[in-house]
């Protein structure tokens, strides 16, 4: 859910606090003129005070403390709230000429999701959904370059709807409290974290997210939005914080882990990157980073060497298959992904070894690792 803070009630209409110093010179009897001659000022200035062309200082409200018996607190409360207001009047005018951009944005579904709360009126929406991305205008909206994406086939891509699904995985890393980044420490833990695909998800991401979080790395699950067409991205929000960010666009958990071990791969070699990389497929015809991190992802689920000896030494089946995933310690499903993309196996063959992950069964909230 996106985040909000309380505010005071905004009248249409707020009278600058020189009406109330003319009402305070009425009632005690006192002109502008004599005002002016008891407090020092020129009469110009006390005239451009009620008028609400000139504001009130912290000097002249001591003065008008020491004059009227109104504490100086009290000028300056009303000053600044009455400024205020005008900021804010000045703020919503130029809003109201900046909300095209809203019908580039899913705002359904990104309110459907808790991302945003639905506003009535653009302009008020239009101040929503400038919060959620942390700009003043939708020019600063940062849009993804199509170079960006390593693709391997063209899809219909909305850069606005990317760049909100890319804004939540970057709050959501935020909230995961993570040690700088350790190489050495991240290449250990993803040993360890292959143990973690025979698990459901509840239990893997919070544990993902923990020992990833210790080795320095942030790991986000953001549900696709339409129009994004992006399986995972992997990007640095300083030099010693690097983000994973998945989004279950291919729902088998063989592909889902190979999205997670494939974007670790752009961590481990490529640190401090500036640039975004995102993916919708992981083709091997793409360039030499997208071939190297698929070539990690390959070996550190199971080893080249190992699975061409069971291949050598055993018929396919799915019972040689469970039995072969188990001494790897990894699912079932990951060993038919493997044999599938490197054409073993008909694409169709032994689906039902694969675990299928559905959003509604994924935790709520992105777990935080203290």
């Amino acid at each position: 859910m996106s985040k909000s803070f309380k505010t005071a009630y905004n009248p249409d209409y707020m009278s600058p606090p020189g009406e109330t110093l003319q009402e305070t010179l009425e009632m005690l009897g006192l002109s502008q003129a004599e005002l002016a001659e008891r407090t020092g000022r020129p009469k110009k200035t006390i005239n451009e005070i009620i008028q609400g062309k000139a504001a009130i200082t912290p000097e002249t409200a001591l003065q008008f403390e020491l004059v009227l018996r109104v504490p100086a607190a009290f000028w300056l409360a009303r000053e600044s709230k009455y400024r205020a207001w005008l900021a804010r009047q000045d703020e919503d005018a130029r809003i109201e000429k900046d909300v095209s951009f809203l019908d580039d944005l899913p705002l359904k579904e990104m309110a459907a999701q808790g991302w945003i709360q639905k506003r009535k009126g653009k302009r008020e929406q239009a101040k929503e959904a400038l919060s959620f991305f942390g700009v003043v205008s939708s020019a600063k909206i940062p849009l993804v370059e199509e170079a960006a994406f390593r693709r391997s086939s063209a899809f219909a891509t909305n850069p606005w709807a990317l760049a909100a699904w890319l804004r939540k995985g970057e709050l959501d890393a935020q909230e995961i409290q993570c040690r700088p980044y350790n190489p050495e420490s991240f290449l250990k833990t993803l040993s360890s974290i292959r143990s973690l695909t025979t698990k459901e998800p509840p239990s893997f991401v919070t544990e993902l997210t923990k020992l990833c979080a210790d080795a320095g790395v942030a790991v986000v699950f953001v549900q696709e939005l339409p129009k994004t067409s992006v399986s995972g991205a992997t990007r640095w929000l300083s030099h010693n914080r690097p983000v994973i960010q998945l989004s279950l666009r291919h729902k088998t958990d063989d592909m889902v882990w190979f999205a997670f071990f494939h974007e670790a791969g752009h961590v481990y070699h490529e640190h401090a990157k500036r640039e975004i990389l995102l993916e919708d497929k992981f083709d091997e015809s793409l360039d030499h980073r997208e071939t190297a991190a698929n070539r990690f992802a390959m070996d550190m689920l199971i080893p080249t060497a190992d699975l061409q000896n069971f291949l050598k030494r055993e018929e396919l089946s799915p019972d040689s298959i469970r039995r072969f995933a188990k001494s790897q310690g990894i699912a079932p499903g990951i060993v038919v992904g493997r044999l599938q993309h490197q054409r073993k196996l008909d694409w169709k063959r032994y689906r039902d070894l694969k675990r299928n992950f559905s959003w509604d069964k994924w935790p709520v909230k992105t777990p935080t690792y203290v």
